[in-house]
């Protein structure tokens, strides 16, 4: 039952549980230092690489 993880003021209470949290929520902080400034390369896909070469391509095609 979660409502029992919280005491009155809303905080959660001190537990393995909540220690978990702090990891997860540690391990998503460092991540996002780590992957600043890289969201062109992670966001790069095969797929959308392939579709503008083909578009370039044929705009190359329809200048001949």
């Amino acid at each position: 039952m979660a409502y029992k993880e919280f005491d009155e003021a809303g905080r959660m209470r001190p537990s393995a549980y909540y220690d978990r949290v702090v990891d997860v929520m540690e391990e998503l902080y460092k991540m996002t230092l780590l992957l600043r400034g890289r969201s062109d390369y992670l966001t790069d896909r095969y797929s959308e690489r392939n579709e503008r070469a083909r578009k370039a391509i044929d705009r190359q095609i329809e200048k001949l």
